[in-house]
């Protein structure tokens, strides 16, 4: 299993915007941590204009699928997203 950093690219003004896609998002991401490919997921704040999740999977294909159904993807609140291969040196691998 390799770990993998999703990153997202929010629009301006995104936390006035999310309101009416949250829930359909938070469903997405639970279940994927609930089969245990999503690690851990959140906003920075302060501004809150990107996001990171953290995926443990077999590869990429696992986060291109989250992203292709995730509803601040897909109603352009997302603005750009970035996949990055990530090496763990410490902590739980």
């Amino acid at each position: 299993m390799k770990y993998f950093a999703l990153f997202y690219y929010f629009v301006d003004d995104y936390l006035s915007k999310r309101t009416q896609f949250r829930e359909e998002h938070l469903q997405l991401a639970n279940e994927s941590h609930k089969n245990g490919a999503l690690i851990l997921a959140g906003a920075f704040s302060d501004p809150a204009d990107k996001a990171l999740l953290v995926f443990k999977t077999a590869d990429k294909s696992t986060v291109e699928e989250f992203v292709s159904k995730d509803p601040y993807v897909k109603n352009g609140l997302v603005t750009r997203w970035e996949i990055r291969d990530w090496n763990v040196v410490i902590g739980n691998n």
